[in-house]
C-alpha cells in the first residue's frame, strides 16, 4: 500500500532567510493527518540563505539526522562540537537528556540546501552524542547505500531506533530494488530528479508512506537521488 505525499502538499513557510517544507507537522504547521509515520517524526527540506541560520536552541529525546544536498552547514553544540557539514556527509545527533546547538550557513554567496530528519528514539533519557561521516558517492550509484542503522552496518551512523536510512543515486534508465521484510514499513523521499516507484511517477520533494509491500522497484527515469527509510 502506497500513500503519496506530493511535494506541493507539504507544509511550507518562507521567512526570507529560510525557505522550508515540512512533510509532517512542525513548528507553526499543524496537520493531524500528517503528524508522523511510524518512528519518523520530521522530514524538513530547508534552504538557508548565505550568512543566515538557526540560532542556539534546545532539543531532547530525539535522534536528529542532517544531510546537505548543496552548500555547507556549520554546526555548533553544547557538547563542544564545531563542524561544517558538506554534500556527501551526514550528521547524527542524539539529543537524549538535552543539548543546545546552532546551524548556520557560513557562505557569503551560496545558499545551503539540506534535509533534516527527526526520529523518535527507542528510549528516553539517552546520553547526548554526535557523529558525522562522509560517504563515497560511487557506493550509492544505482544501488542502495546504508548511511544510518541501529548497528552501524557498513560504517553507517548509529541511531537509537530500529530504523535504517539508505541513499541511492539513479542514472537515467536504471532501477534499484529493495525487499521489505514481513511487518516492516518504509518511507521513500525523492531528494532530486524524477523516478518511478512500482509504476507510480514521483518527483523531487515527493514522499511515499509504504506498508504491506514486499518488493520496491525504484527507477531513475531522468536521473534521481532518493532516500529510503526502512522502519519497524
Amino acid at each position: 500500500m502506497f500513500a503519496i505525499r506530493k511535494a506541493d502538499q507539504r507544509g511550507h513557510a518562507n521567512y526570507g532567510w529560510l525557505d522550508t517544507y515540512h512533510s509532517f507537522s512542525f513548528g507553526g504547521y499543524r496537520d493531524p493527518r500528517h503528524m508522523q509515520f511510524r518512528s519518523l517524526r520530521v522530514i524538513n527540506e530547508d534552504r538557508v540563505e548565505p550568512g543566515q541560520g538557526f540560532g542556539t536552541h534546545p532539543h531532547r529525546d530525539m535522534e536528529i539526522v542532517t544531510y546537505v544536498l548543496s552548500g555547507a552547514l556549520e554546526h555548533r553544540d553544547s557538547m563542544g562540537h564545531r563542524e561544517v557539514l558538506r554534500p556527501g556527509e551526514l550528521q547524527r545527533m542524539t539529543a537524549g537528556t538535552g543539548i543546545t546547538h546552532s546551524e548556520y550557513n557560513p557562505s557569503a554567496e551560496a545558499p545551503v540546501h539540506l534535509y533534516q530528519i527527526w526520529i523518535l528514539p527507542n528510549q528516553r533519557g539517552l546520553e547526548p552524542s554526535y557523529e558525522q561521516k562522509s560517504f563515497a558517492a560511487d557506493e550509492r550509484m544505482n544501488r542502495f547505500q546504508v548511511v544510518v542503522s541501529p548497528d552501524a552496518t557498513d560504517r553507517s551512523l548509529r541511531i537509537r531506533q530500529d530504523v535504517r536510512i539508505l541513499l541511492a543515486t539513479l542514472t537515467p534508465g536504471h532501477t534499484v530494488q529493495q525487499v521489505l521484510e514481513p511487518g516492516r514499513h518504509a518511507w521513500l523521499q525523492i531528494l532530486r530528479g524524477a523516478t518511478v516507484l512500482n509504476e507510480s511517477p514521483l518527483f523531487a520533494g515527493d514522499g511515499v508512506a509504504i506498508s504491506d509491500e514486499q518488493l520496491l522497484q525504484i527507477g531513475g527515469e531522468g536521473g534521481a537521488e532518493v532516500m529510503l527509510f526502512d522502519l519497524a
